[in-house]
């Protein structure tokens, strides 16, 4: 089944703009034309799907560029796409953990803030109680 641009852009939630603005950065070497107009088939939704996915979890534009040449490119360097992926599974893997860290840290400052501002401002109008009685016995 062949699409429109706009048929794509409702398909994978992205605007019309940037569709073209990934074809003009050499992400969609693949695309089909039929007198000047982009023609997309189910494939080409697969990688788009995919560029996205790229682009979500961090990959620059750059490094999806060169892994789009090397798994279009005739001589097939499968090998030397493989290796952008595999790095870049690394790299969200350490997003993940980096992630699980500070959720870690947000879930135990919302379950122990309150109580910790509760003894904060105890401290502190024990101290006021403190100097108001130490001003008391100069004053006597």
């Amino acid at each position: 089944m062949n699409y429109t641009i706009s048929q794509v852009a409702q398909k994978t939630n992205l605007s019309i703009y940037t569709i073209r603005y990934y074809d003009k950065e050499g992400l969609l070497p693949f695309i089909d034309r039929e007198n000047g107009t982009r023609v997309f088939h189910e494939q080409d939704v697969d990688w788009i799907d995919l560029i996205c996915c790229l682009k979500n979890s961090g990959m620059p534009i750059k490094e999806i560029r060169t892994f789009i040449n090397y798994c279009t490119d005739h001589d097939a360097v499968v090998e030397k796409g493989l290796e952008i992926l595999v790095q870049h599974r690394k790299n969200v893997e350490q997003q993940l953990r980096d992630t699980q860290r500070n959720l870690e840290t947000i879930n135990y400052k919302i379950e122990h803030l309150p109580q910790m501002y509760r003894e904060k401002f105890a401290v502190r109008e024990q101290r006021k109680t403190e100097l108001g009685a130490g001003n008391s016995e100069l004053k006597g």
